[in-house]
């Protein structure tokens, strides 16, 4: 949806992704961490009437259109809202615990087998300096990779399509794993909804 950007509803209770991320840390990303990415997003772009029905995908791919003093706003702030809107729906309870049909077939041709994607993966997370994202993409060639970005840039920027994402944020997980961000993303395995994952493949297949 266009501007005003809205938190979208989680649909599921902070307390259902224990053990593995804590209801603490959900509430407080949720509810502080991504609502303030919607509320500066909000502000950013409020007195710029001309872009307020663009959705935030296409601000994000085509920043330079914007107003040289909103460009960075728009990008961090645009980017926390795009990405933490896919991350919920990643992490969502039940579904697939495994990948399935197509999305298992790319992974396999693409990284060999879904044990060797996990080790890249999670190394993409493990060695990603400071904050960041760990993705799962589908390229300009319709090949699908694992990569990196800083902050909050979107795959978008670049005109990858994501499948699958993984917020390192310290505050993703600093509550319950404190400096040990190798163990969130050990846990994280445990709650990635493959289902989801499986839609984001299709979604990107067809544009």
């Amino acid at each position: 949806m266009p501007y005003p950007f809205k938190l979208p509803e989680l649909g599921y209770a902070y307390t259902a992704l224990e053990p593995h991320i804590d209801a603490q840390t959900m509430e407080i990303h949720y509810s502080k961490h991504h609502a303030a990415y919607v509320n500066n997003l909000n502000a950013a772009l409020e007195k710029h009437a001309a872009f307020h029905k663009k959705e935030v995908e296409d601000l994000l791919s085509s920043l330079s259109d914007l107003p040289t003093e909103v460009q960075t706003p728009v990008r961090n702030n645009g980017g926390g809202h795009l990405n933490h809107s896919l991350f919920w729906r990643w992490i969502a309870p039940g579904g697939s615990k495994e990948p399935k049909g197509r999305l298992a077939d790319a992974i396999k041709t693409g990284f060999g087998s879904l044990d060797t994607f996990k080790e890249q993966f999670t190394q993409a997370g493990t060695s990603r300096f400071g904050s960041g994202w760990a993705w799962l993409a589908l390229d300009r060639s319709g090949k699908l990779k694992i990569y990196s970005t800083a902050n909050q840039d979107p795959p978008v920027m670049e005109g990858n399509k994501p499948v699958l994402g993984l917020d390192v944020w310290e505050h993703a997980y600093y509550l319950k794993y404190q400096n040990r961000r190798a163990d969130y993303i050990k846990a994280w395995w445990n709650v990635v909804n493959w289902d989801a994952a499986a839609q984001s493949y299709e979604k990107a297949m067809m544009r």
